[in-house]
């Protein structure tokens, strides 16, 4: 690194280059270079210039702008109540700790002597970001289909082994306590890293209340308009607090398909002929339970939205099996209070079939769980949440084969609209086409083109 300095100055140009810095002082504007003066940087092409960063350098910058962010900090927000700076920190610090300034520049170096050019380091890391992506979205398919299993298997056990949803939920989350296991196993502390661990709680408090607010609604509205008005409220919620809290945004093709499945959802929420009966008087019993338990599935969408969002500012610090620890003690704490307050009954499975439903209710949910918040890490929340709606024609089409019961006509049209906005969702994520490509690579070229390098 160089640097020249002329006294009596009184304005201060610096132009920064990975490998050079010369400062120059003068005074008038523009700056005309002095005799005897070294003023030269290196070229493309010159012994010292790299003509792109490391694929692992390209790597980070792509997963920086992955989620619609812009390409300079001069916009964002000062504060956030999740901290972007200390993720910006961590961030930037997460290079030099991984392989150091030699790595790096080792790395750069050889990609460089074996040839491959902007070009290749591109296609290389398409092909190797698409195949994460599909590995992405196929747990979260599969997450959607877990939860799609335990919606049926929930009311299964509720109508023939009388078995409550908070029950189930207490057992559920004794069973997943193993999981502590896991960041035992790395060497981690399960209740999360020093500095992060009130916010690890809060993830945890957030999650369980969701659940518990959510397993409770089904004691006072049907388990299909509960988890329903869950999943819409839920996918709305985390859009509109992921841009509040963490500044992340969609794009407008994601906000129209989201859009469109929240439509597909209000559908399925319609009222049925004996539901929406005019003729007979309403029992305000009757009336106030239903409000209760739409309220109940409102708040737990509320709840898991702050969840999902909390989990997206700690992705980088906590991982999948101490956020799975945290929300499984947490629910040992949460649903037994539950049980007390609403004075559920407790029944414990007394048939094999029984414990086989609640052993496979477990499954389903730890499946569930684990695709969903790995997703957390790359994808936006509301994206998360929209692709798991696809449990609502799923456990309407689970229900079907189990209990024969033919669907009303929005109930089609509405699962129908689900399916394709999912399906369009993952088509765009994963077939991108050759102008967000060439998009990308302008993008990438005017950085390499731009006056401060």
């Amino acid at each position: 690194m160089e640097s020249t300095h002329l006294l009596g100055s009184s304005k201060k140009r610096v132009k920064i280059h990975p490998h050079t810095v010369t400062a120059k002082y003068a005074t008038h504007t523009p700056y005309s270079p002095q005799p005897g003066v070294h003023t030269h940087f290196p070229q493309p092409g010159d012994e010292g210039y790299d003509d792109a960063p490391s694929f692992e350098d390209f790597g980070s910058f792509l997963e920086e702008t992955s989620d619609k962010k812009q390409l300079t900090e001069s916009k964002r927000w000062p504060l956030t109540l999740f901290g972007s700076k200390d993720r910006d920190k961590d961030t930037t610090s997460k290079p030099q700790a991984a392989g150091g300034g030699d790595g790096s520049e080792g790395g750069a170096r050889g990609a460089k002597g074996s040839g491959r050019g902007v070009g290749e380091q591109l296609a290389s890391f398409g092909e190797a970001s698409v195949s994460a992506s599909r590995l992405t979205w196929v747990g979260l398919l599969g997450a959607a289909l877990a939860h799609g299993c335990l919606i049926v298997l929930t009311r299964l056990a509720s109508e023939r082994f009388s078995l409550g949803p908070l029950f189930l939920l207490l057992v559920r989350s004794i069973f997943q306590l193993v999981s502590v296991a896991v960041p035992l196993q790395r060497g981690e502390n399960p209740f999360g890293p020093q500095g992060y661990r009130l916010r690890l709680l809060c993830y945890g408090i957030a999650y369980s209340l969701s659940l518990c607010c959510a397993y409770s609604s089904l004691t006072f509205v049907s388990p299909g308009n509960g988890t329903t008005t869950w999943r819409l409220a839920t996918t709305a919620l985390s859009a509109t607090l992921a841009f509040l809290l963490l500044e992340e945004r969609l794009g407008l093709a994601d906000v129209i398909t989201i859009a469109a499945g929240l439509c597909g959802l209000g559908l399925v929420l319609l009222p049925t002929a004996d539901e929406s009966n005019l003729d007979s008087p309403t029992d305000p019993v009757v009336f106030w339970r239903g409000a209760f338990g739409w309220s109940l599935s409102a708040l737990a969408g509320l709840w898991m939205a702050l969840a999902l969002v909390g989990y997206r500012s700690l992705k980088e610090r906590v991982g999948v099996g101490t956020a799975l620890f945290t929300v499984s003690w947490t629910g040992c704490l949460l649903a037994p209070a539950s049980l007390v307050l609403l004075q559920e009954g407790w029944s414990w499975p007394m048939s094999v079939q029984a414990w086989g439903l609640v052993l496979g209710l477990v499954a389903s949910s730890v499946a569930a769980f684990l695709g969903m918040t790995h997703a957390l890490t790359r994808l936006h929340p509301a994206l998360v949440s929209a692709s798991q709606s696809l449990e609502i024609p799923i456990a309407m089409l689970v229900h079907l084969a189990v209990l024969p019961l033919a669907p009303t006509a929005p109930e089609v049209v509405g699962n129908v609209m689900v399916i394709l906005s999912v399906g369009w969702l993952v088509a765009m994520k994963l077939l991108p086409s050759r102008g967000s490509g060439r998009r990308q690579r302008e993008e990438y070229e005017e950085i390499l083109d731009s006056p401060i390098k």
